[in-house]
């Protein structure tokens, strides 16, 4: 089990907030978009808890951008991932995805025709 864990909260108005469990010491953690360290984690010790912080990060505008995007929240010691998010945003991933059910539905056309040939060749319905 590892000795520090991250676990997300909430998100809101481009703020990330979680709880962190570290013995010992708390680690730095650093916030990561495209191998580029954008800031570090801040921690503040939860009253009567050792060993418990509350931590938040304010994510920069910088990392809005289409497409999919990662921020990576990072022991700077040991640089193993404890938590990470996620956005999906822009034209492009509404194209990306247009494209990809267009391919599914035509995916569907060819499954239905293979079946119902399947279905009079043997005599089914």
């Amino acid at each position: 089990m590892p000795d520090t864990t991250l676990r997300k909260t909430r998100l809101a108005a481009g703020r990330y907030e979680g709880l962190l469990n570290a013995l010992g010491k708390p680690p730095v953690v650093e916030a990561v978009h495209v191998d580029k360290v954008i800031g570090t984690l801040d921690l503040v010790e939860m009253d009567g808890h050792p060993g418990h912080f509350l931590a938040s990060f304010e994510l920069p505008v910088s990392v809005l951008s289409d497409g999919v995007q990662t921020v990576r929240f990072r022991s700077a010691a040991s640089g193993n991932v404890l938590d990470r998010v996620t956005f999906l945003t822009g034209e492009p991933l509404e194209e990306d995805i247009r494209a990809e059910v267009e391919f599914l539905r035509e995916e569907l056309e060819l499954l239905k025709r293979a079946f119902r040939r399947h279905c009079t060749e043997t005599g089914t319905d």
